[in-house]
């Protein structure tokens, strides 16, 4: 695990890679936006797209903010460096990779790609409270106790610094959101489900591998020779040594199931799998319903191998396998309701 990728060095903006000691490595913040800049330029490049390199705004905004990071940095007006968590930055890169597919299979199928980036928003605000709000049902005594007040516990409910999101209830949440979304904009939801839903599982994808970097979302005890182990001072670590499953001293902890590493492979599976699909839907909301009754599947399963939740409600069941067991029922009717209440497509692959 990586908690901490990198460090953005502003005291020294125009420094190279550097160690100290055993932090995380410092780049100068300057190479860093040299660096944004040209994959920027990039992407553009690789799309035919020449309006980026054209335009003088852009340019003036990466001489100004290269100049501005120069003077401000070394005057200690700016904090002496920026930490880039591993978790952030492979959820960043989820969403983005989540965005760009749909983006392309909506030109592939001629919807207007324009809904993609602005449906975003939507997505992932509701896509945060959904998750926050599965977080607080599931770990609600321990991120409310000894909480003084209402504010304080106002505080607590939306502090993300000190708690976290379930990836479930966010994908729940950020449904929720999609809906809202096209009805206001009167888009055909089962049509843009169809054309999302395969990024969705990309996101997952690269997002498990934060959770890695994080050590949250950990395995069971584990035998085979695969089996991970978290190092002293770890997410990972400080949990199993609170529940008395590792001793304080120990260098590190017992093996584990790498369940992270499950649940990334999981993801980019299911992508492809819908992503094929697509092309062999016979109603409009055929990739959604299959993701709905695949995805509650595995997340179902995997679940067995993880220690990291408890049961919940009463049950023996996690929070998680409690909203599967939910979503697979309305992925199976919504699967059946096809010849009834959705529009037949012939979807066909795109010349090339």
């Amino acid at each position: 695990m990586r908690q901490t990728l990198l460090r953005i060095w502003l005291e020294q903006p125009w420094a190279g890679l550097t160690k100290q000691g055993t932090d995380p490595e410092l780049l100068g913040a300057c190479w860093v936006w040299i660096l944004g800049w040209l994959l920027f330029f990039a992407v553009a490049f690789v799309r035919k797209d020449q309006t980026p390199l054209r335009d003088k705004l852009n340019w003036l905004i990466f001489g100004v903010g290269l100049v501005g990071i120069s003077l401000l940095g070394p005057a200690g007006i700016l904090p002496k460096y920026i930490p880039i968590f591993g978790y952030g930055a492979f959820v960043l890169l989820g969403f983005l990779s989540a965005m760009g597919f749909a983006n392309h299979r909506a030109k592939q199928v001629g919807f207007d790609h324009n809904h993609v980036m602005d449906v975003a928003f939507w997505i992932l605000i509701f896509g945060i409270g959904g998750g926050r709000l599965a977080y607080l049902i599931q770990y609600g005594e321990y991120v409310f106790s000894n909480a003084r007040g209402l504010p304080d516990m106002l505080f607590r409910a939306i502090n993300l610094a000190e708690g976290g999101l379930v990836l479930i209830g966010a994908l729940v949440g950020g449904t929720l959101g999609f809906l809202f979304y096209c009805l206001r904009k009167k888009v055909n939801p089962f049509e843009f489900a169809d054309i999302l839903m395969p990024g969705v599982f990309i996101g997952i994808g690269f997002g498990r591998i934060g959770c890695l970097m994080n050590g949250c979302c950990f395995g069971d005890r584990c035998d085979m020779p695969w089996a991970i182990t978290f190092p002293h001072g770890s997410v990972t670590f400080n949990i199993l040594v609170e529940r008395g499953f590792v001793d304080p001293d120990a260098a590190a902890t017992i093996p584990l199931h790498p369940t992270q590493i499950y649940s990334s492979i999981n993801g980019f599976v299911l992508a492809l799998v819908t992503g094929t699909f697509f092309w062999y839907r016979r109603y409009a909301g055929d990739v959604f319903a299959l993701s709905c009754i695949l995805y509650p599947i595995t997340r179902f399963q995997l679940e067995l191998l993880r220690s990291d939740e408890m049961g919940q409600l009463g049950t023996g069941l996690t929070i998680s396998q409690l909203y599967s067991i939910g979503i697979f029922l309305f992925g199976v009717g919504l699967l059946l309701s096809g010849p009834f209440l959705r529009p037949s497509v012939t979807a066909t692959r795109p010349a090339h």
